[in-house]
């Protein structure tokens, strides 16, 4: 039986891929556990699905890991999580640094603690200078806050002086998102069985391939990965035109 891989057309790759990892805690809860046991068996499935990403050739691979509304959830499950990430960081960077890996951040990272500030400014250094798959991790950060500051930034420079109101364009308005230096994501995945993108990339998924699996997040492998891939490249991308005009 051919492999779900082999199938898959290494010429009509998504160049971005952004995933809404959910389901930790309920998977957690299944197993009778508390919902950080789900986090840190969620970071095994990021672990695989980044090394899937990068021996596709996928350029962009982006993790909603931390929304500002997580900032709601219990004292100590935040606390957890933000000791994982500091753990995960940590362990992680010399990988990425050998697989060629460049991690980028995206968010109001002046919520996190200081000692995940530092992690992350870390690996972000030390892996600035490879070339293969960029891992863009979305921390503290919700649609809503990224367009509302864009706005303001936008506003300021325009009281400034600095930006006529009439040369405001899309190709502007991107200049001041959070993801500037990305494209926009053309397949967006989301586990667990949700049917919602949850403040997530709202602007630049606004022509996404949006996939949803029941899968929860701690499950979530390669072969999840490469499902969802061979379904967006199944699907016919007009973009608004018609189906006769793609075909030209």
């Amino acid at each position: 039986m051919q492999r779900l891989k082999d199938k898959i057309d290494h010429s009509r790759l998504p160049a971005h891929i952004a995933i809404i990892m959910d389901g930790n805690g309920r998977w957690a809860k299944e197993k009778g556990q508390d919902r950080l046991f789900g986090h840190y068996h969620g970071v095994e499935s990021v672990r695989d699905v980044v090394e899937g990403c990068a021996e596709l050739g996928v350029k962009y691979l982006t993790l909603y890991a931390f929304s500002t509304e997580n900032w709601h959830r219990p004292v100590n499950e935040v606390s957890g999580l933000m000791e994982l990430l500091v753990q995960t960081i940590r362990k992680e960077t010399e990988t990425l640094n050998k697989n060629n890996i460049r991690l980028h951040v995206i968010g109001d990272l002046s919520k996190m603690p200081q000692n995940a500030i530092d992690e992350l400014n870390e690996s972000i250094a030390i892996t600035g200078k490879n070339t293969g798959l960029n891992l863009v991790m979305a921390l503290s950060y919700s649609s809503r806050w990224e367009l509302l500051n864009a706005v303001k930034k936008v506003a300021q420079d325009v009281q400034q002086k600095k930006l006529d109101p009439e040369t405001i364009n899309e190709n502007t308005f991107h200049q001041y998102l959070c993801t500037a230096n990305f494209p926009d994501p053309e397949l967006m995945i989301r586990t667990s069985g949700e049917y919602r993108i949850s403040n997530f990339l709202l602007y630049q998924s606004a022509y996404a391939e949006l996939y949803f699996t029941d899968v929860l997040w701690p499950d979530f492998r390669k072969e999840n990965l490469y499902e969802a891939i061979l379904d967006f490249q199944s699907r016919e991308r007009r973009f608004g035109k018609t189906s006769e005009q793609v075909m030209v």
